[in-house]
């Protein structure tokens, strides 16, 4: 195995664990959430992972009120800061990577606001795609931002994706069908936030049906994210 494809191992096995230990903080289990208790600081990877995660890292704060637990706010938003800070969208950047960046800057401002001072501004990504790009590409981008599909996050590009709620069922479908269940889950989580979901789709046994069959980390946190703030999936 080459250096560059053990580092991205490394890198995958912490973003796995971390997934884990969110989607344990978002089913009320477990100690009282941290991302510095998840992360540890010292380790190298851990900026790298927060960027990755995006919003999700500080998902479980929206639990109660945006207070950091144990007084570890602080910390948290210093960690954070430094992923914006180590990994910004760069020049030309992909859509998913500006919005994403945006969603982590925003989810610190509401989650963490005693602690959000000195963070990098948050960049205008790119928007015209959510109305052109066609159903299967879409859903792919869409499931990539699950992140920020949160309460009170991202606020306008929900309301851009109400519009093409049928587009992201047939997602939903194809990627069940397909067994990616990482797509499945994100898209899912997305339906779950927005008004119009056709009853048809069937979300909520579709959403049990990813649950069964997937083992992925972040799809589990995309799934609980689902049935504890949008009561989907249960």
């Amino acid at each position: 195995m080459t250096e560059q494809a053990q580092g991205a191992a490394a890198l995958n096995a912490v973003i796995a664990d971390a997934a884990s230990g969110i989607a344990l903080a978002l089913r009320g289990e477990g100690d009282p959430y941290a991302l510095t208790r998840t992360l540890p600081q010292e380790d190298a990877l851990s900026p790298a992972a927060v960027r990755v995660l995006g919003a999700d890292a500080l998902a479980p704060y929206a639990l109660d009120g945006g207070r950091g637990a144990d007084g570890a706010g602080s910390a948290d938003a210093a960690m954070v800061r430094q992923a914006l800070t180590a990994f910004p969208p760069g020049d030309d950047p992909a859509a998913v990577s500006t919005w994403s960046y945006r969603g982590l800057v925003e989810a610190t401002r509401a989650l963490l606001p005693a602690h959000a001072a000195q963070l990098p501004p948050a960049p205008d990504p790119a928007d015209d795609w959510l109305d052109t790009e066609p159903w299967p590409r879409l859903s792919h981008r869409v499931s990539q931002l699950a992140s920020l599909a949160l309460p009170g996050l991202a606020g306008a590009l929900t309301d851009r994706l109400s519009g093409r709620t049928e587009d992201l069922a047939r997602g939903f479908v194809r990627a069940v069908r397909r067994r990616d269940w990482q797509q499945a889950a994100g898209l899912g989580r997305w339906l779950a936030r927005l008004p119009q979901t056709p009853p048809s789709l069937g979300l909520d046994s579709g959403l049990r049906f990813v649950q069964q069959m997937s083992g992925d980390p972040r799809a589990a946190v995309h799934l609980t994210a689902a049935r504890t703030f949008f009561g989907r999936g249960r």
